[in-house]
């Protein structure tokens, strides 16, 4: 055993820990991983992750050909999974029934939402600590607007989502008899400009909860997926609505019903909110309507707006109105009001304007697994101090 190890171990014993260390635990090991990862004094190496103001935790990772690969195939993977199941779903809710000939509408309607919602909560929760489960074009762009993505990355990732929607599509074509029935279009007598609108303010709203949930760190962060998936599924019930379009054809012998084209959200968008979502089916469908463009400019314009917003509550430190709700210690003896300045006076920092996504919530390397937040000195894990 290294014989740092056993000074450690002595210096617990004898309550000589440094400062960074508990003396109410035996895992001296686990508080040295910890102190290098905050880069505090005490760690046997330099830190695994170097804490920048202004930077959130995902650009801590060193920016290497490894790592993109593995984002570039974790979100391919995850997005293809996510779509997937969200198609297939799709599919079987649009297969009519032999009796009636028609799909049920209601319980149509819930079953596809439902499918949507819960594929992406699933596989958000498999591949959070992979990629960060993004699974979207518009949600790349988002975190590099927010400074959570380095740009070169945002743009691998960004293709490697849309060829997965697209394998996605091509494969349940081929698993699940009949035609391709999960494309998007308007309808319900929706024009193009609501449609627009409609895609761009219910991508809006999928954007800033998974900025909120996911991006700005706090003690609910590990439970990001169950919010995302259930946005997507509250947007779901909003903006689709499904049915099948039949026509009656007569010929001299008999009558007969066949199936003109089968349609997914006809009576609004469809409710893509995800270019790979929209764009996908389409390619497989070889099929494009004149206002496929809705779909990439509805979401890429709602995350936008969802990280301008985000932006606008960060200027004015949005983390200052509702004080507690992650009841750190070093929050809790702030008491009200802007408590940032009280981490900036402990921590040394010049108390200064901070910047968009510049709060204390965010200068955590990764403490949404443990459900804890940095403080100005000590950081607990669990139930101990390191």
């Amino acid at each position: 055993m290294p014989s740092w190890i056993h000074q450690r171990r002595g210096d617990v014993v004898n309550n000589t820990a440094p400062r960074n260390m508990s003396t109410t635990s035996s895992t001296p090991i686990i508080q040295d991983l910890a102190a290098r990862i905050r880069g505090q004094p005490g760690g046997n190496t330099a830190p695994i992750f170097r804490s920048e103001k202004g930077q959130l935790p995902m650009l801590h990772v060193p920016h290497t050909f490894q790592n993109n690969f593995v984002a570039v195939v974790g979100e391919f993977v995850g997005t293809f999974m996510f779509l997937f199941f969200a198609f297939a779903g799709g599919q079987v809710s649009n297969t009519p029934k032999p009796a009636e000939g028609a799909p049920p509408n209601t319980s149509n309607l819930l079953y596809l939402s439902l499918s949507f919602g819960f594929s992406l909560l699933v596989n958000v929760w498999t591949f959070y600590r992979v990629t960060g489960g993004l699974f979207n074009p518009v949600v790349t762009l988002a975190l590099c607007l927010c400074g959570g993505m380095h740009p070169v990355r945002g743009v691998l990732v960004f293709a490697s989502q849309i060829i997965a929607g697209i394998a996605a599509a091509g494969v349940v074509s081929c698993l699940f008899p009949g035609p391709l029935s999960v494309g998007t279009r308007l309808g319900g007598g929706t024009s193009i400009s609501q449609g627009l609108f409609i895609e761009m303010f219910l991508t809006a709203h999928l954007v800033f909860v998974v900025i909120m949930l996911a991006v700005v760190k706090q003690k609910s962060t590990f439970l990001a997926p169950v919010g995302i998936g259930l946005v997507l599924f509250v947007n779901q019930l909003v903006g689709l609505y499904t049915r099948i379009v039949y026509i009656n054809t007569h010929t001299h012998t008999h009558t007969h019903t066949c199936m003109l084209t089968v349609r997914l959200g006809t009576y609004y968008t469809g409710c893509a909110l995800n270019p790979a979502r929209a764009l996908g089916p389409d390619v497989i469908n070889r099929s494009f309507p004149g206002y496929h463009w809705i779909y990439w400019v509805g979401p890429l314009l709602g995350s936008l707006l969802a990280s301008g917003f985000y932006g606008f509550l960060s200027i004015f430190h949005y983390e200052t109105v509702n004080p507690g709700q992650d009841f750190n210690q070093w929050e809790a003896a702030a008491g009200p009001g802007p408590w940032h300045e009280v981490v900036n006076e402990h921590s040394g920092a010049p108390n200064h304007s901070h910047l968009p996504g510049d709060q204390p919530t965010l200068h955590q390397d990764n403490a949404a697994n443990t459900g804890s937040d940095s403080g100005p000195a000590d950081k607990e894990y669990g139930n101990e101090q390191v």
